[in-house]
């Protein structure tokens, strides 16, 4: 596969939206608007070097899910800019594209069993969610799990699992998954990962050192159990963090 050199987390083309607040600070008037100019200039049609998404799904997905429910309230009026936004804890939400294309890679059915290494605000959970039969996601810091969780059930994704703990070592009470995702950055792939991936499955996930530029990499399992690894694009994650 070639590999494209984009680091998302660094010198991006940043295309502000402005998004207006009510006193709550609930988006106002309507939301959808400015989520399908995100999904239209950030994702389809990115004006950089940067892949287009173009499943249709994961496009509407984007469309559907209020990222502005999924970060904190400061953070609220740059909920759909083109960039990572900090939720606390040390912690970021991934920016929109980013989590659009790893979506994609994951080529998601409506079948499909998801397990998410790293919740965080809860935002990519909820996008598959809108993908897939059953998510389960897993994030060690306990406050972040808790927020999110509530985020979740409030926006009834009712399909999504949140526990707090470990996510290096998966969750194998509900394994096998068809694809796994992991949102922050090990130094090499967790091999309870891959004993929990089904054979035919894939899985997404950021490698390399922390402060490093790390590898998005996917690992497919093949029906005969031998797993395949290529490195996709340069990115830039938190490191995944262990008990």
């Amino acid at each position: 596969m070639r590999r494209n050199r984009f680091i998302y987390a660094v010198g991006i083309l940043t295309i502000g939206v402005v998004v207006t607040l009510t006193e709550t600070g609930r988006a106002d008037p309507d939301m959808a608007e400015v989520r399908q100019r995100m999904v239209d200039d950030q994702i389809a049609h990115p004006r950089d070097m940067r892949p287009p998404v173009r499943d249709q799904r994961v496009l509407r997905a984007m469309e559907k899910v209020p990222r502005h429910e999924f970060v904190p309230a400061e953070q609220r009026p740059a909920a759909y800019n083109d960039r990572p936004l900090p939720i606390g804890h040390g912690q970021t939400i991934s920016q929109p594209y980013i989590v659009a294309y790893m979506t994609e890679l994951l080529q998601i059915d409506a079948e499909h069993k998801v397990l998410e290494i790293g919740t965080g605000s809860g935002y990519q959970a909820a996008v598959l969610g809108e993908l897939a039969r059953e998510v389960y996601s897993i994030e060690i810091v306990r406050p972040l799990a808790a927020r999110a969780e509530k985020t979740l059930a409030e926006l009834d994704y009712d399909n999504v699992q949140v526990r707090a703990g470990d996510g290096y070592l998966g969750w194998p009470e509900h394994a096998p998954f068809d694809r796994i995702i992991v949102t922050a950055a090990p130094d090499h792939v967790p091999q309870p990962l891959i004993d929990q991936l089904r054979p035919g499955g894939r899985m997404v996930l950021p490698v390399g050192e922390v402060w490093r530029v790390q590898e998005l990499t996917l690992v497919i399992k093949r029906e005969d159990g031998k797993v395949e690894q290529s490195e996709v694009m340069a990115v830039g994650f938190v490191p995944l963090t262990r008990d």
